[in-house]
């Protein structure tokens, strides 16, 4: 089911919202915003030099660091007594990151989920469990308002008590389960663990995970987990943006279709800021042109894809960015080598013998850095033999893909840590 008319327009009509929205955004953020009017002015850019879609490279980024610097509101293009909801990350590494939205920026999230959750395959008629934490965190409203605008029941069940958790999808019957990937195979450890099949037993039918990284690897350990039937979609978005909306998966699983009359998608060199032609692959900026409260342009999220102008099958004609490789802020420097988490999770994942729980420290020998992987078996065995053949087998896998030695160390099922919500799975202890 495709939600809006709008998702399958022409090319043309596409690029004609867009820059009438990015020049009324741009003159309205010039006027109200004085930090970016402060970094337009200093590159000597006005208003009326957006003229066409290109010259959006005019215009200078927008970063996490300054939202910090203006916390909490100095971004905002609209009076605090405007907002009727207010967000904010959890600040872990800083300042939180603050966002707000007026009535009408909370009309466009639940438009854009909508769409999102569509091209999932939800329909009014699923029981949708949210296990998403409710709170500052954006995920679970985000979700919860687009599920429940397109009609489906919503059990706002949030994270934690996974006991009860399955109890619910028993006798809710849930069809649809929202969670990130990492619990999403949590819960069906669980459901095992209480003599419940998750495939046999349980209803779920469609998985929209989010707000962590879904390789394919990961995506055929949820198929393992929940049933090769189920439909595992992955959909995108930040805070930031606005949550979860600005992208999503349909059922032909080629890239996430970007909401492209709220939000327009560039692909730049991480290192240099130049944009970069489409198709290559490069840290995806976002430059927001329907939002009131907060509304962010040319917005550096640090996560690496391309764009696929390509049509899809399902008939949609949004732009689609290819599932994430990483971020680049997330991205290893060992022994001079980039390392991506998600490579050496496509490595683990590949042996039968391994589950999908693991940790990556990093940490430094002198001047040598040395990696060290653990990771849980999927059984348990006294054989030395086995366990020396496993941890070779996976040794020399890494080091075909990374060129990389690292320490291997295979843990008893159900001894390392489990996440309810993003998964932690990098200690990079170089710097104590």
């Amino acid at each position: 089911m495709i939600w809006s008319k709008i998702e399958t327009l022409s090319r043309q009509e596409i690029e004609k919202i867009q820059l009438e929205r990015l020049q009324e955004t741009v003159n309205r953020v010039y006027e109200k915003v004085a930090p970016y009017r402060k970094k337009m002015d200093e590159m000597g850019v006005k208003p009326q030099d957006i003229k066409t879609l290109k010259d959006l490279a005019k215009l200078p980024f927008v970063t996490k660091q300054d939202m910090r610097d203006n916390y909490p509101f100095g971004l905002f293009a609209v009076p605090k007594d405007k907002l009727v909801r207010i967000h904010a990350s959890s600040g872990t590494t800083g300042k939180p990151t603050v966002v707000g939205y007026t009535q009408g920026d909370l009309d466009t999230w639940t438009e854009c989920v909508s769409r999102i959750a569509c091209m999932g395959g939800a329909t009014p008629k699923d029981v949708s469990q949210i296990c998403f934490g409710y709170g500052m965190f954006t995920g679970a409203l985000g979700l919860h308002y687009g599920l429940e605008n397109i009609g489906s029941a919503i059990v706002p069940s949030s994270t934690g008590n996974s006991e009860k958790q399955i109890m619910y999808m028993q006798d809710f019957e849930t069809t649809l389960l929202v969670a990130t990937p990492s619990y999403a195979l949590r819960l069906a450890e669980v459901a095992r663990g209480m003599g419940v099949d998750p495939i046999k037993d349980l209803k779920v039918k469609i998985a929209l995970v989010g707000s962590e990284l879904l390789t394919e690897a990961m995506r055929e350990e949820m198929h393992k987990y929940w049933g090769k039937d189920v439909l595992v979609t992955s959909n995108y978005g930040m805070s930031e943006l606005m949550g979860p909306g600005v992208s999503g998966e349909c059922e032909y699983l080629d890239g996430m279709h970007i909401n492209e009359d709220f939000f327009i998608p560039e692909i730049i060199d991480p290192v240099t800021g130049e944009v970069l032609p489409a198709g290559e692959k490069g840290e995806l900026v976002i430059t927001c042109i329907k939002k009131e409260g907060l509304p962010l342009i040319r917005y550096r999220t640090k996560d690496i894809t391309r764009l696929i102008y390509e049509p899809c099958k399902c008939g949609r004609t949004f732009v689609r960015m290819e599932n994430l490789s990483g971020r680049s802020d997330d991205m290893l420097k060992i022994r001079g080598v980039n390392v991506f988490p998600s490579q050496i999770e496509e490595v683990i994942l590949s042996f039968n013998e391994l589950g999908p729980h693991y940790e990556i420290i990093v940490e430094r020998e002198g001047y040598l850095d040395k990696l060290t992987i653990k990771v849980e078996l999927n059984f348990t065995t006294d054989s030395f033999k086995e366990l020396e053949r496993i941890t070779g087998e996976v040794k020399a896998k890494i080091k075909t893909v990374l060129g990389l030695d690292a320490k291997i160390k295979l843990e008893s099922p159900n001894t390392l840590q489990r996440f309810e919500g993003k998964a932690k799975r990098v200690k990079d202890l170089r710097s104590k």
